[in-house]
């Protein structure tokens, strides 16, 4: 009952925010997409077997999924692992309160299993259930239903899982290292044949599936993570004892003090830095932009997107201009809680937007350079790549910093980025339209009338245009900024 009570607290606190009615059109958006996604999960379950069934023709469409399925765990408790925003609760309310810690303690460990969005898994898997049920090898139905206890048992397992290790883990800057390595060993293994984790993962699968008690050792799996979790908490009850662990008595004063030599620019642009690697929600938008650098693998290669070139633009972009596109949605938006102090110290508009523009401008380049082996797929590449890279510096950097001033939507950047919509608006979306989807649009425009390499010629023209004209753009921008700042200071004083 208690346990419910606190469920229900945390739905008013959430209703009730000032920011839950401010935000209605962004709800509304979040709902409609919410909905098409659901809509195409729903339909990939109806027509998986047939494709399952044409991509790996010597299996079963069951026996080819139950081979893919502990990827697809694997996978997801990775990226929860990255994305996933752990629970918290401010116990001062209830401290004065007759309220055993444990039920606490339980109410963290459980609110995450109520979310809906967690069981998103189901919407394809009851459809794929239903089609595979009366087919070889199990020819039941009550195995189409294990499957599903099965899969909700493991959402329980990967969220408990992943939380307990992120809390453990998850300010250590080698635990992002330490995913990618074994997420290569295993496709590297599965590539040379070292060993086939797709088999071991059809053996698994087709025992608990096929097994009328199998589900119940997925169910011991998802006990002990619950029993670990109760453990970690009653060994780090204090918050004090967990902070000093933290930060394991290290100093950061001096992380990205090389930068000071660089003057007053060089300052802000170390202070941006130890923002970013210092705060979770932060860290959280890193670790993702990172993960967009890998879009192209899953394009680049694929003759269906040959003569999709706004498409491929696109996915250029985005892989060249990961770091910038994610942090300068919310460019100043970051020093909401502290904007009022930076406001006050000798630093006029022409450093911090600069400041900004440089960081910005180093992103783009680090990005570039590390995408660079996507020249390995063709000249086409290399031309879309080297195009997107110049319209990023030259177009987008500029527009991002104009239009970064109109977010008035201060951050709380103690939470994660993954599924957290706090401090986001609308002028998010539309900040989208100019940066992402115009180019696109308009190159497939030009498509249709065979001048799609004109076009993004074009963009490649607009992006040295703006790289040499950068000093008059920075300078309006610099105006916008500053006939922007008290609406930003007034909006960045209001709390949700």
């Amino acid at each position: 009952m208690i346990t419910f009570e606190l469920f229900k607290h945390q739905w008013l606190k959430t209703y009730r925010a000032p920011g839950f009615h401010r935000n209605l059109v962004v709800n509304i958006l979040l709902a409609i997409s919410g909905l098409y996604f659901a809509a195409m999960l729903v339909l990939m379950g109806f027509i998986a077997p047939s494709i399952l069934h044409d991509t790996l023709p010597d299996y079963q469409p069951v026996e080819a999924f139950n081979g893919l399925l502990l990827y697809i765990v694997l996978i997801i408790f990775a990226l929860r692992f990255l994305m996933q925003p752990l629970n918290a609760l401010d116990p001062t309310p209830y401290q004065i309160l007759p309220i055993k810690r444990t039920r606490l303690i339980n109410y963290l460990l459980l609110r995450p299993l109520f979310n809906p969005v967690n069981y998103a898994a189901l919407l394809f898997m009851i459809p794929f259930a239903g089609n595979i049920a009366w087919k070889a090898p199990y020819h039941s139905g009550w195995a189409a239903l294990r499957l599903l206890v099965i899969t909700v048992l493991f959402v329980w397992f990967n969220i408990l899982t992943a939380s307990l290790l992120k809390r453990r883990y998850g300010s250590n800057p080698w635990a992002m290292a330490v995913i990618m390595l074994v997420a290569g060993i295993l496709f590297l293994s599965e590539y040379f044949h070292v060993f086939s984790l797709f088999d071991i993962s059809l053996r698994i699968f087709d025992f608990l599936i096929g097994n009328p008690f199998g589900w119940l050792i997925v169910a011991g799996l998802a006990g002990l993570s619950f029993v670990l979790n109760k453990r970690f908490f009653s060994q780090h009850q204090y918050a004090e004892k967990a902070s000093k662990q933290a930060s394991g008595g290290k100093s950061y004063l001096k992380k990205f003090s090389f930068t000071d030599r660089f003057g007053k620019e060089g300052s802000f642009i170390s202070l941006i830095l130890k923002l970013i690697t210092r705060n979770k929600r932060t860290k959280s938008t890193l670790f993702v932009s990172i993960l967009f650098l890998l879009y192209g693998l899953f394009f680049y290669p694929k003759k269906m997107y040959d003569d999709n070139y706004g498409f491929t633009f696109f996915i250029a972009m985005i892989a060249t201009g990961s770091l910038m596109l994610m942090f300068g949605q919310w460019l100043i938006s970051w020093n909401g809680s502290h904007f009022d102090c930076l406001m006050t110290k000798k630093m006029n508009a022409d450093t911090y937007i600069r400041a900004n523009y440089t960081l910005m401008m180093l992103f783009n380049i680090l990005c570039f350079i590390v995408t660079t082996p996507y020249f390995f797929f063709g000249t086409k590449v290399i031309f879309l790549q080297v195009s997107a890279f110049l319209y990023n510096i030259g177009v987008n950097i500029f527009l991002l910093l104009y239009f970064a001033s109109y977010n008035t939507k201060r951050l709380n950047l103690n939470e994660g980025s993954a599924m957290n919509y706090q401090g986001t608006t609308y002028k998010n979306f539309l900040i989208v339209l100019p940066v992402m989807i115009g180019p696109m649009a308009i190159i497939g425009i030009a498509s249709i009338f065979g001048a799609e390499q004109v076009a993004i010629w074009v963009f490649a023209a607009l992006g040295v245009i703006g790289v040499i004209f950068s000093k008059p753009l920075l300078t309006l921008c610099q105006r916008r900024f500053i006939q922007r700042k008290y609406a930003l200071c007034e909006g960045f004083r209001k709390k949700e």
